[in-house]
């Protein structure tokens, strides 16, 4: 991966068309499951983090303009290894900005702080890379398996992961 292009389109191997699963609490705008209007998710953009948007009709250049604005610029995807930008986006993408430069930041034993500044990035480039990669997705699954609805979307998410890993590794 060499930019934020391609990032996007890895992501929406991850992320799928138009859902309207009742029992996803980011389909709501609310963000609670049953609680104001039942709008989905497209292309992973989600009614709950904006409850504004008409999702069913977004379009792929709509989303695309939106991940790059609030999902890759917010953490520096430039800044980092492609291959690691792209975990910290698909995270970010997954559990918001904060939490994936939280693992990040795990990753390379620094506070986490949820702000990727120059300690962060200065502990980024002093590891390697597939290190940093391998420590994140740890994290990252750990963080997932404790989560209140791994029962219902833990196959999901591990595969999400591994597929993450395995591109990580190409």
């Amino acid at each position: 991966m060499s930019s934020f292009d391609d990032a996007f389109a890895a992501l929406l191997g991850n992320e799928g068309g138009f859902t309207a699963d009742a029992k996803d609490r980011g389909n709501w705008t609310s963000g609670q499951v049953g609680v104001g209007q039942l709008k989905g998710t497209k292309y992973g953009i989600s009614a709950m983090s904006y409850p504004d948007l008409d999702i069913k009709n977004l379009t792929l250049d709509a989303a695309k303009q939106i991940y790059k604005r609030d999902y890759w610029n917010p953490f520096g995807g430039d800044l980092l290894a492609p291959a690691l930008a792209f975990q910290v986006f698909d995270g970010a993408v997954n559990s918001g900005v904060v939490q994936s430069i939280k693992w990040l930041q795990q990753a390379v034993h620094v506070s986490a702080d949820g702000v990727l500044g120059p300690v962060t990035k200065a502990a980024v480039d002093n590891h390697p890379s597939a290190t940093v990669v391998a420590a994140y997705n740890g994290y990252r699954l750990k963080f997932m398996v404790s989560a209140k609805t791994w029962s219902t979307y833990s196959s999901g998410w591990a595969i999400r992961i591994a597929d993450n890993l395995i591109r990580s590794a190409a």
